[in-house]
């Protein structure tokens, strides 16, 4: 099934799509792919608050606001460089803490609930980006922020559950 209707599907329901993705097997290239679309999509998400940011929206009186080439540049450098290794140390932790907390498993799992979770998320960051960008700082900018938020804490947990639930996987 396409990634577009799996991300859908997660936000019915999330350990469905677990299952159906540790039924596809262990396929690390796959997961890597889910966590660079993720930052890919959460990167394309930022470009209307640096927009505003770059038109002086927000910049303190007297600074000067920076130009849109560097603030891109520094978002892609961000989200697409250096992310993704924040996000396999949190899988890392992650996995950590499921193995003290009596999970069974390999860090695979970690692995692919904290990186699908990301991409599965990925709509509300770009809902969260269009209201930081076209309204600013506003309630309504807050709340697609915890959505976004939310979202990703819930289907990681989700999938968490999931995983390292299943004793009958094998890896």
């Amino acid at each position: 099934m396409p990634a577009s209707t799996d991300i859908a599907r997660t936000w019915r329901g999330p350990r469905r799509v677990y299952r159906d993705l540790l039924g596809q097997g262990v396929r690390e290239d796959r997961v890597l792919a889910y966590l660079m679309a993720g930052c890919l999509l959460v990167f394309i998400a930022q470009w209307p608050i640096h927009v505003r940011t770059a038109q002086g929206f927000g910049v303190p009186e007297g600074v000067e606001a920076p130009s849109l080439q560097q603030l891109l540049t520094y978002g892609f450098f961000g989200w697409v460089m250096l992310a993704p290794l924040l996000f396999y140390v949190i899988a890392l932790i992650v996995h950590g803490a499921a193995l003290l907390l009596r999970g069974q498993g390999p860090g695979y799992y970690a692995r692919l609930a904290v990186f699908w979770a990301l991409l599965a998320s990925s709509p509300a960051a770009l809902l969260y980006g269009l209201a930081a960008g076209f309204v600013g700082p506003a309630p309504g900018t807050e709340i697609a922020g915890l959505l976004w938020l939310g979202s990703f804490l819930y289907f990681t947990v989700q999938g968490l559950r999931e995983t390292y639930s299943r004793r009958a996987w094998t890896v």
